[in-house]
């Protein structure tokens, strides 16, 4: 069972979906350097990516009782989620049904792309954090957890996002408008957000050499 679980975690295909989460995971903690319609454009591009890596992952089945541990904490997955609001503004929010007829209409469930996206960025963030460890037991289970996420939850938020960002780029949106929404964190916590990535990505470096 390890040899084959070792064969797993390490197989072409989860490899490639490792390098991909984590490209994404390092983007989205770098949001805000990226001007609003560039952020979108290259969100959009990778997020096709991402999608195709995950539906190509192999079966896995969870091997330990106990659930993989877990990393990203709620102040980091808030700081995720508050740099991409205030760098979408008011493009963030968008109708589930993306319909000319409707979308302009009160009678409608709405989604918000930042946090759908900070979502996305949890799951990925703790698994890649769980692979890096390299003890083949919980590599295999966070793998295992990652996939049933996937299915159930992040897959279709990550659609959501897609479909979302394809309508604003391609509808007519202004998407030039002035950063407005920018006031809505304090210097103060962005400055903490930078600095507590930055220590993480030194961590992540550090431990690969």
């Amino acid at each position: 069972m390890e040899n084959n679980s070792e064969a797993l975690v390490y197989s072409g295909a989860v490899i490639e979906f490792v390098a991909v989460a984590r490209e994404v995971c390092s983007f989205l903690e770098q949001a805000d350097g990226f001007a609003k319609p560039v952020f979108m454009d290259k969100t959009r591009k990778i997020l096709p990516l991402l999608y195709y890596k995950a539906v190509m992952l192999p079966s896995a089945e969870a091997l330990l009782e106990d659930g993989p541990e877990r990393f990203v904490t709620e102040q980091e997955w808030q700081i995720v989620h508050d740099t991409i609001l205030n760098k979408l503004g008011r493009h963030n929010d968008y109708p589930e049904v993306i319909d000319p007829v409707i979308r302009d209409t009160e009678d409608r469930v709405g989604g918000s792309i930042a946090e759908n996206l900070a979502d996305i960025y949890q799951d990925l963030k703790d698994f890649v954090m769980v692979y890096r460890m390299g003890t083949v037991e919980l590599m295999n289970d966070a793998l295992w957890e990652c996939i049933q996420h996937f299915d159930q939850e992040w897959g279709q938020k990550l659609l959501n996002c897609l479909r979302a960002l394809h309508n604003l780029l391609h509808g007519g949106e202004d998407l030039e408008d002035e950063e407005e929404d920018n006031d809505r964190g304090t210097d103060q916590e962005q400055g903490t957000g930078k600095w507590i990535f930055s220590q993480r990505q030194k961590f992540w470096n550090e431990d690969e050499e």
